[in-house]
């Protein structure tokens, strides 16, 4: 097991990287405040459940493969990004009116779960963050365990202070979420809102760069 202050260091750093805004935050704020916290939380766990797919991806050497082939992180980023415009297009076309009048108050928590999941997997900066990144928390030393087990202690360690960022922003959107959606207008605009932020995300993925 790695030491504890390399431990405490590396959390206090994963807190401050998902308090910084970026699109997984940003999903989390705009899903919250259209379908409420506990919608929210369901994209919450789908994300964190996209962080235990990064960390196994390094742990295994397939994020080698996205970092040095241009062709797999292309198709990657482009899968995501495609989409992040289906949802845009999705929020641009809701119906106006209350959210609660017009359609039901929350999609399945799978669906909301699946879609965390999906918005994680397909974002190839996070997997290239995570290849460089996880890494230099690491030690030969034999005492300390396996790499390959260091690397998942430590993505099991980034995704726990995901939760806890992501699930607060989870709750104060989804709050803020719901006074908005009972006047008409307000809701209305929430959705065209959320329809540009999405679309913002799909564009700067599609644009991205290694």
């Amino acid at each position: 097991m790695l030491p504890f202050d390399t431990l405490f260091a590396f959390f206090g750093i994963a807190i401050v990287l998902a308090l910084t805004p970026g699109p997984d935050n940003l999903f989390v704020l705009m899903q919250s405040a259209l379908w409420g916290p506990r919608a929210g939380m369901c994209v919450v766990l789908g994300l964190c459940t996209g962080v235990l797919g990064h960390t196994a991806a390094v742990a295994a050497g397939l994020a080698a493969i996205v970092a040095t082939s241009p062709y797999a992180f292309t198709a990657l980023k482009f899968v995501g990004a495609a989409y992040l415009a289906y949802l845009a297009w999705g929020a641009l076309r809701a119906p106006s009116g209350p959210l609660n009048a017009s359609r039901p108050p929350a999609m399945a928590p799978w669906a909301l779960y699946r879609r965390g999941v999906f918005m994680s997997l397909t974002n190839p900066k996070v997997l290239l963050f995570f290849f460089a990144f996880l890494p230099q928390f690491t030690s030969p030393n034999p005492a300390y365990g396996p790499v390959a087990l260091q690397t998942v202690m430590l993505g099991v360690l980034f995704m726990f202070a995901a939760l806890i960022v992501f699930s607060a922003i989870a709750f104060f959107s989804g709050a803020f979420g719901r006074l908005l959606q009972r006047s008409p207008k307000a809701a209305s605009w929430l959705n065209r809102v959320t329809g540009v932020v999405f679309l913002g995300l799909a564009i700067r993925l599609a644009t991205t760069s290694r």
